[in-house]
């Protein structure tokens, strides 16, 4: 995505511009650069980006972008072409991921990202548990490896069933629980079975660990159990990464008889499954317990995040694993980052063990099921011809079909050119896509008000494409 040739044309006429100019002259604004070069504010964003990267321009918030002040060496410039070499052909690959995470430009409407907007955050309690946090005689001192003890407590008794404290290990949020399951659950260059479509996240995170992502799909019901037990037969693999609990990016939620019957099947297969339970307080109607709950044998390592639902700069996971499992997680935890800062989680303490933490899951809840069924309303006035997936019970995105003569990529630009940024389907499939999909989101948006004029920017995008 982040590879798109408009991004590069945009950056190289860019380039040439800035070298035209001195040192502290202003580019021309987003908004003209989009007029003028006929590109949406997205691809502006990420050619400025580029271009800062390279030293070449100065962004400064609310202001713009300007020419970077001249860099005096002695000397010929360095000429770091060795590293290429040296390097070789191990590449981490973020541009998914990374465009998730990125904030959208002046302007345009976010019907994309996978965390709340700061309005809908308990920011203000969050203050006061860290507040009371830093009052603790041990905050600054090293925490157990493991991590706090009531803080496990806290994780395993979420959870139910015969889940202990000494089960749960805290990490640094969700998408390090799935780096360091993948490096203890499999070896580099074996399959790893995932859901199709998934979250990219996951995605970029069994790439980077070295494991070849196998997919499994799904129906309006989560995972198909007869298509898992044929791809772990056919793969032999012994890994199953799955989001039962209102799955990204469809919605979807797993029977209790489904889910039944995955543990039965990855019990035969000698496998594991790793439940990303990121969705568990997006719930807005009752669900089945979770895989890890109905688990007696070792097979399910377990993640919750309060990451999504609470902050994005609060880091903090409980993951659950037994037997030799967790020991290789705590290992892999211990090697790569020793331990989670204490006062992440006394802070995280502080908040779950107040009347904050339900008094916010409650009005999150209110709030999410308002947003969802304003969403698909809008949806489904503004953009007949496409389809929505299901409405979940619960979440944070809605999973919509276009027709099959768009093209999706060019889709997501002209929504982009009309303010409005939604995430391109082909980004969730770990393989080929069946067909134009977008995923749109309705948590990043400040109000109702706002998810009702994206989406009539997005569907004008779509008349005039």
């Amino acid at each position: 995505m982040n590879d798109d040739s408009s991004i590069v044309r945009l950056t190289a006429t860019l380039r040439e511009e800035v070298s035209r100019l001195r040192p502290g002259d202003r580019l021309p604004s987003s908004r003209e650069l989009v007029r003028l070069h006929n590109v949406s504010p997205v691809t502006v964003s990420r050619a400025i980006g580029r271009l800062a990267a390279e030293g070449r321009v100065i962004t400064r918030p609310g202001s713009g972008a300007y020419v970077a002040p001249a860099i005096t060496r002695g000397g010929d410039s360095a000429d770091m072409s060795w590293q290429t070499v040296a390097l070789g052909d191990r590449v981490v690959d973020d541009s998914e991921v990374s465009g998730l995470l990125t904030a959208p430009p002046e302007g345009v409407i976010p019907l994309t990202g996978g965390y709340l907007n700061p309005v809908l955050r308990p920011s203000r309690a969050l203050s006061a548990a860290a507040s009371r946090a830093l009052r603790r005689p041990d905050v600054w001192a090293m925490p157990p490896l493991a991590g706090l003890p009531e803080l496990r407590r806290w994780f395993a008794q979420e959870l139910g069933g015969d889940v202990t404290p000494s089960d749960v290990l805290i990490v640094s949020g969700g998408q390090s629980a799935l780096i360091h399951a993948f490096r203890a659950l499999a070896a580099p260059g074996t399959p790893v079975l995932v859901e199709t479509p998934t979250y990219p996240g996951a995605l970029a995170a069994a790439r980077a660990t070295g494991l070849r992502a196998t997919a499994v799909p799904v129906d309006r019901d989560g995972v198909r159990p007869e298509l898992l037990a044929e791809a772990f037969a056919v793969t032999g693999a012994r890994v199953f990464l799955c989001q039962p609990t209102l799955h990204n990016p469809t919605g979807a939620t797993l029977s209790l008889e489904r889910r039944e019957q995955v543990l039965a099947i990855a019990r035969a297969a000698g496998a594991f499954v790793i439940e990303d339970d990121y969705a568990r307080y997006f719930t807005t109607a009752p669900v089945p317990p979770p895989l890890v709950a109905l688990d007696a044998h070792g097979t399910v390592v377990h993640i919750n995040s309060l990451t999504k639902v609470l902050s994005p700069s609060l880091r903090v996971a409980g993951v659950v694993a037994r037997g030799p499992a967790a020991r290789r997680l705590r290992a892999s935890q211990l090697v790569e980052s020793f331990f989670v800062a204490r006062p992440l989680q006394e802070t995280a303490l502080e908040f779950v063990g107040s009347p904050a933490w339900r008094r916010h899951l409650a009005t999150l809840g209110t709030e999410l099921a308002l947003r969802r069924d304003t969403l698909a309303a809008a949806l489904t006035a503004r953009m007949p011809g496409a389809g929505i997936h299901l409405v979940p019970r619960g979440g944070l995105h809605l999973w919509v079909r276009l027709p099959e003569d768009l093209d999706e990529e060019a889709v997501v630009e002209a929504a982009g050119r009309a303010g409005a940024l939604v995430s391109p389907g082909r980004i969730y499939y770990p393989a080929e896509p069946p067909g134009p999909r977008i995923r749109v989101t309705h948590s990043a948006a400040v109000h109702t008000a706002e998810l009702v004029e994206g989406v009539r920017r997005l569907a004008t995008a779509l008349d005039t494409r």
